[in-house]
């Protein structure tokens, strides 16, 4: 079998020989031994095991081959009474010197493979961590060091991260957060390796996000939202989302707490990142949208955002944002113009309509949705005689854009509210002398 860098040296092997004036030989050849090729791929072996059949394999072949549900042998068809692959060093050896005996063929020497680590390795670490948790304050350097650990290993490879986190890695470290929570002050820096190491291990379960959503471990994300450092505060944003997804309970809990609100609209107004800056719009998107809240309870926590100007932030946002926080930024939007207060920050904000307009078709088929909920909303609630708003939407295109969305088709809820919109929006054409026509051409949108 002919491997592919046997063509580059029989390249450069002829361009010496005819620098030298000697014929060329370019019909040159180099067979693999047939041991030292795996059985599944036919390619040299990089990292030879031997399953419990005695077969060995390259790992990345059969590992493909289990994790695709096999569990028998390839070769033999036996059942497999071990999943973990034992390494063959005798093996590996040997195709280490046959590379290094083949060095003058263009062969390069396959380096020593790490070995991936095992789940009763991973295991032994979490209870080693579980232990420092629970343990006076003077251990607590051990378990930062075993946090640190667990992350080392989780990002030396995606074999390795799939070990820890089926090894229930974020149960056990969202415990040790929530425990060593109730004195964070003392507690800070494992915290932060804490915080930093489930970021790894997403998507937590549930009972990791049952420790998260304690009450001090909760007290403890919004202190670092207010006070950690650029990468604390990421991360915070990032573990804060996970842990709350759509629960009303820990969104209830998380809304009692003194400052939350105000340090996840400081993560919009003073951006750390794109990844942040999406985890704090979707916290507030559950939260303005939280349907087992009451409706007095959901007001009261709009007209805080509205009051620290969340609604003239978005508008700002969406002007250039790319898809996904832009459709995140148009559902907190839309919760917010479910409001008084946020509607009338809507209507003197001068970005908002035209923006709102602007993104009806041109982002995809959510952030057509909210637009245009938007859109009706503030239009139906119109409360100002002269009809301000409704002009305005006119003036930006709105009644054309509408017209097309029926037309290419959109969901049931949304064609019924741009109906609802463009027989409102039609009495108030004629006080326009002219609407200017529009050209679709250039108009994007994913079919």
């Amino acid at each position: 079998m002919t491997l592919s860098w046997r063509r580059l040296r029989r390249g450069r092997r002829a361009s010496k020989q005819l620098q030298l004036g000697e014929p060329a030989d370019v019909e040159m050849e180099l067979t693999i031994p047939n041991h030292f090729r795996c059985p599944i791929s036919l390619d040299l072996m990089k990292d030879p095991v031997t399953l419990s059949t005695g077969i060995t394999y390259d790992r990345q072949s059969i590992e493909t081959w289990i994790e695709a549900g096999n569990l028998t042998c390839p070769i033999t068809n036996q059942a497999l009474t071990c999943l973990e692959p034992i390494p063959n060093h005798t093996i590996r050896k040997m195709i280490q010197d046959w590379c290094v005996q083949k060095k003058s063929f263009g062969i390069e020497r396959i380096p020593t493979p790490r070995i991936p680590i095992t789940s009763l390795q991973v295991s032994e670490i979490l209870s080693r961590i579980t232990t420092a948790a629970a343990s006076q304050s003077q251990k607590q350097d051990d378990c930062r060091d075993l946090v640190r650990k667990i992350k080392a290993l989780t990002k030396e490879s995606e074999r390795n991260k799939r070990c820890v986190v089926a090894s229930g890695t974020g149960s056990v470290l969202a415990a040790a957060f929530a425990a060593l929570s109730s004195s964070q002050r003392q507690n800070v820096a494992v915290l932060e390796e804490i915080l930093s190491a489930l970021t790894l291990v997403f998507p937590l379960d549930g009972e990791a996000c049952s420790y998260l959503g304690s009450a001090a471990s909760l007290h403890c994300m919004v202190w670092f939202l207010e006070s950690g450092d650029l990468s604390h505060r990421r991360n915070a944003a990032l573990v804060l989302k996970e842990t709350l997804s759509s629960d009303h309970q820990k969104i209830d809990a998380l809304l009692e707490i003194e400052g939350a609100l105000e340090a996840l609209v400081k993560l919009i107004k003073e951006p750390v990142c794109p990844t942040s800056t999406k985890a704090s719009l979707v916290v507030m998107y559950h939260m303005v949208n939280n349907n087992f809240m009451s409706s007095l309870s959901k007001d009261k926590i709009k007209e805080r955002l509205v009051e620290m100007g969340l609604v003239s932030l978005l508008s700002e946002i969406l002007v250039d944002a790319e898809r996904s926080i832009c459709e995140k930024a148009l559902g907190v939007l839309d919760g917010l113009c479910g409001s008084n207060g946020g509607r009338e920050k809507a209507y003197h904000h001068a970005l908002t309509m035209p923006v709102v307009v602007k993104k009806i078709l041109r982002v995809s088929d959510l952030a057509t949705d909210f637009s245009v909920s938007i859109l009706w909303k503030l239009c139906k609630n119109e409360g100002r005689e002269d009809g301000g708003a409704l002009v305005e939407v006119l003036q930006v295109g709105a009644f054309q854009k509408l017209l097309l969305l029926l037309q290419l088709g959109c969901a049931e809820r949304t064609k019924d509210k741009a109906t609802e919109l463009l027989k409102v929006l039609n009495i108030h054409r004629e006080r326009l002398e002219c609407i200017d026509s529009m050209d679709f051409k250039a108009l994007k949108r994913p079919f």
